[in-house]
């Protein structure tokens, strides 16, 4: 079958986010959004179907969880990753960033550091310090091809006995980076040689772009597997953030047993009655979709680097490995942080997100959502050129 992704859907009235906070968030409602990490993209039909089907039968009661489930998420997890997941290593969790709430209280006490590698998504930081431990943070290096690496000597010295955490993006967020496997081994013998938890989430893993490929954290070494907690979801793949239908994968069995047993005693491991639905549907029936959304990604993607190289000489495009997020730098620009988010909100009338929100390294940048049919982005193109020439 053969999916169309140019289709234009009034997302206005549906109670979705992206439009119901800018009055809030922005200081105006005439946005158009391109901020919140969903799409713009009718979830898949045969998802939708999938969903259909239950809701025929009119009784919402207590539900089991369908083996099939487990099933479906190891069969997909080894054919996309080679991750050859064992069944006692996976149990739901009510959404990733939760996931990563509820390790740390888990995993450390109030006063306790958790490390992040900023620019990071912001929830990494936000979360810590709402549960009162302290942030540290591990900035990113810039590379002068547009990109980022770890910095392991700046790890080194932020590093002492009060880290129990780190929060890993793999694929990152924003930027959009596949962690190499050596990048990710290293990581893996320094956390687990200091005694670190890795909390990597890997939301983005299914959404490799431009022939990369997606490295589980856990799968580089036999460290790796020790010290980490793996949350993944199809959400961000299929456009089902809604529908809540996040996993955990832990292979050591202390810390499986430890995490899961806490989850279990707050009833906090039970799916709702249409998370396995969507997911199984996602998993075994969604290979073809996925790949035709991608390939309209990478289009939307080259479709922005070479308006902004014609139109736009001073933004310049991040090439993301992964996923329908595009860093765009911004700083040759020469504006203060004010006056960026005065031109993309007030003047082009944009709803980006500013990359000051993901910390340290961000300031200068803006997030652009590319998940988005083709004539929306060029009307958002064509707002931003329209702005900056009446500058």
């Amino acid at each position: 079958m053969t999916y169309s992704f140019d289709k234009i859907v009034d997302r206005r009235g549906s109670g979705d986010l992206k439009h119901g906070v800018l009055q809030e968030r922005y200081g105006r409602s005439d946005l158009l959004p391109l901020w919140v990490a969903d799409m713009d993209f009718e979830t898949p039909p045969f998802i939708t179907e999938a969903l259909r089907q239950r809701l025929v039968h009119s009784l919402f009661g207590y539900t089991i969880v369908p083996e099939e489930l487990w099933d479906v998420i190891i069969q997909w997890t080894l054919e996309h990753h080679g991750w050859q997941v064992q069944r006692e290593w996976l149990t739901y969790i009510p959404g990733i960033v939760k996931g990563i709430g509820m390790a740390i209280n888990v995993f450390s006490e109030e006063g306790d550091k958790v490390i992040i590698q900023p620019p990071v998504y912001h929830p990494f930081r936000l979360t810590p310090q709402g549960n009162g431990r302290k942030v540290v943070y591990n900035p990113l290096r810039e590379l002068p091809d547009g990109s980022y690496d770890m910095d392991f000597e700046q790890l080194e010295q932020v590093t002492d006995e009060h880290c129990k955490i780190l929060i890993l993006s793999n694929p990152h967020n924003p930027a959009g980076i596949c962690w190499k496997e050596d990048t990710l081994r290293r990581l893996a013998h320094f956390c687990y040689e200091h005694h670190i938890l890795v909390l990597s989430d890997e939301i983005h893993s299914d959404m490799a772009l431009f022939g990369n490929r997606h490295i589980p954290f856990a799968t580089v070494s036999d460290e790796a597997a020790a010290c980490s907690i793996t949350f993944a979801a199809p959400s961000k793949t299929f456009n089902i953030a809604g529908i809540v239908s996040s996993y955990a994968i832990v292979p050591n069995p202390t810390l499986r047993r430890r995490f899961y047993s806490w989850l279990e005693a707050n009833e906090l491991n039970d799916p709702p009655l249409f998370s396995p639905i969507a997911t199984i549907a996602a998993y075994s029936q969604g290979e073809s979709w996925r790949k035709q959304m991608l390939a309209y990604i990478e289009e939307n993607i080259r479709f922005v680097e070479e308006y902004c190289q014609q139109h736009l000489p001073k933004i310049k495009p991040w090439r993301p490995e992964a996923s329908f997020l595009v860093w765009l730098d911004c700083r040759p620009l020469g504006l203060q942080h004010d006056e960026l988010i005065d031109l993309f909100v007030n003047r082009a009338h944009l709803a980006l997100n500013d990359g000051a929100m993901f910390g340290p390294g961000g300031e200068g940048f803006m997030r652009l959502n590319v998940g988005t049919p083709r004539s929306i982005l060029l009307q958002a193109l064509l707002q931003l050129e329209q702005a900056m020439n009446k500058a």
